[in-house]
């Protein structure tokens, strides 16, 4: 299966940076960001971000939309200090540019000045990695 791997974050901590890299090396592929945008179609990308001002970044669903016509499924990674995830903003943006989202997701909580201090933890990067092993296959 043809997967890749592509994260927005902005906050300075890179929780989401983090457990793009930790998806990485769990399934052998680079974690690039939202910036670089898809050379050749994929059969699943996996779309690492974060919430922010309780909703998905622009550059995210902006980076959806130029590469609409290159993914077969969205697998949605998120993290958050809320611990909502942000799976149904990005099925919101997949179902408007008619992009396949799997039903199946990994969500973590992630640290946000002193809230939830020491998170994403190694068990939620473990987790993360046979998620995306599973998900690879």
């Amino acid at each position: 299966m043809n997967t890749e791997i592509r994260y927005f974050t902005k906050s300075k901590k890179g929780n989401t940076e983090k457990l793009a890299n930790q998806i990485a090396k769990a399934t052998g592929k680079k974690a690039l960001t939202v910036a670089t945008d898809l050379s050749n179609r994929v059969d699943r990308l996996f779309l690492v971000n974060a919430m922010y001002a309780a909703n998905i970044d622009k550059e995210v669903k902006d980076f959806l939309a130029r590469n609409k016509d290159k993914i077969g499924e969205v697998v949605n990674f998120s993290t958050s200090c809320s611990g909502k995830s942000t799976w149904g903003m990005v099925k919101k943006e997949c179902d408007a540019l008619n992009i396949p989202l799997s039903e199946k997701e990994f969500h973590c909580a992630a640290s946000w000045i002193f809230i939830n201090k020491g998170l994403p933890s190694e068990d939620d990067y473990a987790k993360a990695r046979e998620f995306a092993a599973s998900m690879s296959e």
